[in-house]
């Protein structure tokens, strides 16, 4: 019941997510002083939300000023907002508020519109309580003051979008070898999507022979897919993707524990929504080419 209330009044913080202004040195034709103003509300609101004072915080809407929560309620009025935290700040005490602020307009000298994310932490330690933000500010006598407010939904940015090409692996996959080594790989989705995380080992006779851990993401600079590698030796690396036809072609490097450099370039393709193939070459250690690995076909178990 707590964790419902939280989430209906609590995230009005978003209402003045202004404690932070960040990037208006370039947005253009900000007047600097209003945005000072406007600022200056949004710490006074959030000195009064985290005292639990409902009139105060009420105080930073104009007279008609609304809100709207995720669920398409709305308070209208003052005295709606003023009673609304009354009853919340009753239950719900030591709350702190965390603001991101992520776009600051002045549509007319007295109308303003900013856009941002909030997040409402409680005393326990737990989890915040997030929510996307729309604020309308409006200038009446002099004072800004908050006319319209609206939350939605939050979602979590995710590199999934560039990942996806990679959605067809995610499972569990094994090679079938009664008379030599078994290569087994694993891959999920971290909660976010911002990561696939996966582990391969190889075995012999049911003895592992090596295993590494894996961590494959999104490179905003270089935009392209790198991994980063972890192997149960002690070595580490790191590889860089590209898509050629239904092939992703991994070309990486490793420092191995006692210093030495290997390279080597993977291929890995589907062969079809059962079946992948996996293949190494161009294999060298310290600057010398070493054999190319056999090419293995693994079969998904889940």
């Amino acid at each position: 019941m707590r964790r419902r209330i939280l989430r209906r009044l609590a995230l009005p913080v978003v209402l003045v997510g202004l404690v932070c202004l960040p990037g208006f040195a370039e947005q253009e034709k900000i007047d600097a002083k209003e945005a000072e103003a406007i600022q200056k509300l949004a710490n006074a609101f959030v000195k009064a939300f985290e005292s639990g004072d409902a009139k105060a915080v009420a105080a930073c809407w104009a007279e008609d000023g609304t809100y709207t929560d995720q669920t398409g309620r709305q308070l209208a009025g003052r005295d709606a907002i003023e009673k609304a935290f009354t009853e919340f700040f009753a239950t719900n005490k030591g709350l702190k508020v965390g603001i991101n602020s992520e776009s600051l307009r002045f549509i007319t000298p007295d109308v303003a519109v900013e856009e941002g994310v909030t997040a409402v932490f409680p005393p326990d330690g737990g989890p915040p309580s997030r929510a996307r933000y729309s604020n309308i500010h409006v200038k009446k006598n002099g004072q800004w003051l908050l006319s319209s407010v609206k939350d939605s939904a939050f979602a979590p940015p995710s590199n999934y979008e560039h990942l996806r090409g990679l959605e067809w692996a995610i499972g569990e996959w094994a090679s079938e070898n009664a008379a030599g080594p078994v290569e087994h790989i694993s891959l999920s989705w971290t909660e976010t999507r911002n990561f696939i995380i996966g582990s391969f080992s190889t075995t012999a006779k049911d003895v592992s022979v090596g295993s590494l851990k894996l961590w494959i993401g999104w490179d905003p600079i270089a935009k392209r897919i790198r991994s980063w590698s972890f192997d149960d030796t002690g070595a580490f690396g790191e590889g860089a993707w590209s898509k050629e036809g239904d092939k992703w072609v991994i070309k990486s490097s490793m420092v191995l524990q006692d210093g030495k450099k290997a390279t080597s370039t993977m291929i890995v393709s589907p062969v079809n929504g059962d079946t992948l193939s996996l293949e190494a070459k161009d294999r060298t250690l310290d600057g010398t080419a070493l054999p190319g690995a056999k090419e293995a076909k693994l079969k998904r178990l889940k």
